[in-house]
């Protein structure tokens, strides 16, 4: 099992958990290839954080599958833009934590005992 973690990223979490809970389970070669086609700033961020988490266990993609995707809520950066009459609205740009596990497939091969019969 290998791991990513992808911090303070400018993302929503609320659009990008849309994303990681499609790609859960997921085999990790299917899981990249919708990601890829995918015309979201979530899908491409999840994307390279998937492609790091299978550089770092240094598997193969269609040998492994997509465990966990989990997104956080990052701290938000306040921001004020003017209004009317002199006062300020505020602006909330939120960040996000994307933290990815991935897994090898246990393929359990069937004795040849039963084949005979």
């Amino acid at each position: 099992m290998s791991k990513a973690l992808l911090r303070y990223i400018r993302l929503s979490p609320t659009k990008a958990r849309l994303i990681a809970r499609e790609i859960q389970g997921m085999n990790a070669e299917l899981a990249l290839a919708t990601l890829e086609f995918t015309p979201n700033k979530a899908a491409k961020v999840i994307y390279k954080v998937i492609a790091s988490a299978i550089a770092n266990g240094s598997y193969d993609a269609e040998n492994v599958f997509v465990k966990s995707c989990r997104v956080d809520a990052g701290p938000v950066l306040r921001r004020m833009t003017p209004k009317a009459r002199g006062r300020g609205a505020p602006i909330r740009k939120p960040t996000s934590h994307i933290f990815v596990e991935i897994e090898e497939n246990k393929t359990t091969k069937k004795s040849s005992k039963n084949k005979d019969k």
